[in-house]
C-alpha cells in the first residue's frame, strides 16, 4: 500500500480549502517577517553599521521566500471527504495527518473566523467529539461552505448519536 493512500484514501472525493487560506497566512508571513526584518536591521545598523544592517535584511528576505513556500505546500495538503458514516480530514507535509471522525461520536460542531480570516471570507470548521485525539478543524472554508458543513455535520451527528 502506498503512502499516499495512507492518508488520503483512493476513491474519495476530497475537497480542498479556499486558496484565500494560502493568501491569509502569506500576508501575515510577510507583515511580520517585514517588520521585524526592518526593526532588526535598523538596531543592528545602529549599533554594528550598516553593512550588518542589510545581511539581516537578506536573512529576513530568505526567511519569507522559505515561509512563502512551505505556506503554499501546506495549503495544497489540506483536504476533507464526507462519507457516510464518518469526515476524513488530512493535511500536512512533513508530518502527514488523517483523522477519522464518525459522524456518530460529534459532540458539536463550531465554526469560527477571527478579523482577518472574515476580511478575506473565510471560516473554519471545528468538529469536537468525547476523545480530543478524535477532535478534527478545516480551515479556509468559504462561509456558504462552513455552513453548509456545519448544518450537515450537526444533522448527521444527532442521527447517528440517537442510536446510542
Amino acid at each position: 500500500m502506498a503512502m499516499d493512500t495512507l492518508f488520503a484514501p483512493p476513491g474519495e472525493r476530497w475537497q480542498p480549502v479556499s486558496p484565500r487560506l494560502c493568501q491569509l497566512r502569506r500576508v501575515i508571513l510577510a507583515f511580520w517577517t517585514c517588520l521585524l526584518g526592518l526593526a532588526g536591521a535598523l538596531a543592528v545598523g545602529l549599533v554594528l553599521g550598516w553593512g550588518y544592517a542589510a545581511a539581516v535584511v537578506a536573512v529576513a528576505a530568505a526567511v519569507l521566500g522559505w515561509g512563502w513556500w512551505v505556506i503554499g505546500r501546506n495549503w495544497r495538503s489540506w483536504g476533507y471527504a464526507e462519507r457516510g458514516d464518518d469526515l476524513l480530514v488530512t493535511h500536512g507535509v512533513l508530518f502527514r495527518t488523517l483523522v477519522v471522525v464518525p459522524y456518530g461520536r460529534m459532540q458539536f460542531v463550531d465554526v469560527t473566523a477571527g478579523p482577518a480570516e472574515r476580511k478575506f471570507g473565510i471560516a473554519k470548521v471545528q468538529l469536537h467529539t468525547a476523545t480530543p485525539a478524535t477532535d478534527a478543524e478545516i480551515p479556509g472554508l468559504p462561509p456558504e461552505e462552513a455552513e453548509r458543513l456545519r448544518d450537515r455535520l450537526a444533522a448527521l451527528g444527532e442521527a447517528r448519536a440517537a442510536g446510542l
